[in-house]
């Protein structure tokens, strides 16, 4: 593993265990050339995924992408780092279980918007309002309004 912080190809792992729920190990590493410590993990990927933009453009799936948009949307929640990180294993595992090489990147949002819907909704509706390009506090309102149920009083 290169280090980060030199470049050398030569580091060694001084610390390993398990991570996520015992889906990734987390590597504790030492560069001997600078001093410099990092940590890596170590998953399993099923198969490489392409996303297919709504545009037909082709790209390489990015996980730590995934992972960005995520903490965006859930920045200053309730939520703790752990819940996040299986909730966005979850999702990878389920696109890579899905049998498809090709996903559309319609499809990645719509899992990742169930999956914020299940533990935060103030971050279901952020995660929305960029996936579904709101314009306006309109847009805002409508959608709100339809997770809300109805009231029997009105």
């Amino acid at each position: 593993m290169r280090c980060p912080f030199c470049g050398n190809i030569d580091t060694q792992v001084k610390d390993s265990r398990p991570a996520e729920d015992h889906v990734a190990i987390r590597r504790r590493r030492f560069c001997p050339a600078c001093g410099g410590r990092f940590t890596t993990y170590e998953r399993v990927q099923l198969r490489d995924l392409i996303v297919i933009k709504s545009n037909g453009r082709r790209e390489d799936f990015d996980r730590p992408k995934l992972e960005r948009s995520i903490r965006i949307a859930l920045q200053k929640r309730p939520v703790e780092p752990e819940r996040m990180d299986q909730m966005i294993s979850g999702i990878v595992r389920r696109l890579e279980s899905m049998g498809e090489t090709d996903i559309p990147s319609g499809t990645i949002g719509e899992i990742v918007m169930e999956a914020l819907a299940r533990i935060d909704t103030v971050a279901y509706v952020r995660f929305a309002s960029v996936y579904k390009n709101f314009q306006a506090a309109d847009d805002f309102d409508k959608f709100v309004s339809e997770l809300r149920p109805d009231d029997p009083e009105e």
